[in-house]
């Protein structure tokens, strides 16, 4: 066998669906984990010094931004390790990898792999449909407040009006209804939009949001992968290649 021929058949054995689906995986839950946990950071800035004068008034929510983001480590770790694991079962099962390797046999074992990669994937599908969802609700927040701004600009020559515009932090549950100020009108929240905190804060959530959705094609990948796997394990296990685990 030549040089060529052996690189090609080393090349079919390569899962590339299993191989894309890793790709987007890391490149999306770097980008949700990453800006998602410093635009945390930033939120829990900008409502300290802009909507909140006591304490006690964020501290709840600076709790919680705390517990996100120990989430965002553990989801970091877990899709890494996950992901690794589900490469290394599309490079089991591929059917290039059964004619590089004439040992390949289709187990009982193998089966039952591929069937629990396909229940755990779907789930996490479902859950992060989810977490896609919740991670548009910040990015709506500051598109919020970021239009209000655009207006104050705009109506610049009417104080009177200005006045009236206001994001309140009180109505996204952000804050406590009792917290003071707990909002920003006017020239105050045309000044917050201007600062670096909240473009950068803006910014990250985009990104954040853009990491999840690129996560979830990754989840729906490896699913549409995880799926042809396991029919071509049943298809080899009902012609008897192979049944004993």
């Amino acid at each position: 066998m030549g040089c060529y021929d052996c690189c090609m058949k080393c090349l079919g054995g390569v899962p590339y669906c299993s191989l894309v689906a890793t790709m987007l995986c890391f490149s999306g839950i770097a980008l949700f984990c990453g800006c998602g946990h410093q635009a945390l950071t930033e939120t829990e800035r900008l409502i300290e010094t802009y909507f909140a004068r006591n304490l006690q008034d964020y501290i709840t929510l600076a709790y919680l931004i705390q517990y996100f983001q120990y989430v965002i480590y553990g989801l970091a770790s877990f899709f890494f390790l996950y992901c690794i694991v589900l490469l290394a079962e599309g490079f089991y099962t591929t059917s290039a990898a059964k004619q590089t390797f004439g040992e390949f046999r289709s187990t009982l074992c193998g089966r039952c792999l591929s069937s629990t990669f396909i229940l755990i994937t779907y789930l996490l599908v479902v859950v992060w449909l989810l977490v896609f969802a919740f991670s548009a609700l910040p990015v709506y927040f500051f598109y919020n407040m970021a239009a209000t701004c655009h207006t104050i600009t705009v109506l610049t020559e009417t104080p009177a009006s200005i006045n009236q515009l206001c994001i309140d932090a009180r109505q996204y549950g952000l804050l406590p209804w009792n917290a003071m100020p707990g909002k920003a009108c006017g020239m105050t929240l045309s000044t917050v939009c201007k600062t670096r905190e909240f473009r950068l804060t803006y910014d990250l959530y985009i990104a954040a949001f853009a990491g999840a959705g690129i996560t979830l094609l990754a989840l729906l990948t490896y699913m549409v992968s995880t799926t042809y796997n396991f029919a071509l394990l049943r298809y080899l296990g009902r012609k008897g290649i192979g049944t004993r685990c």
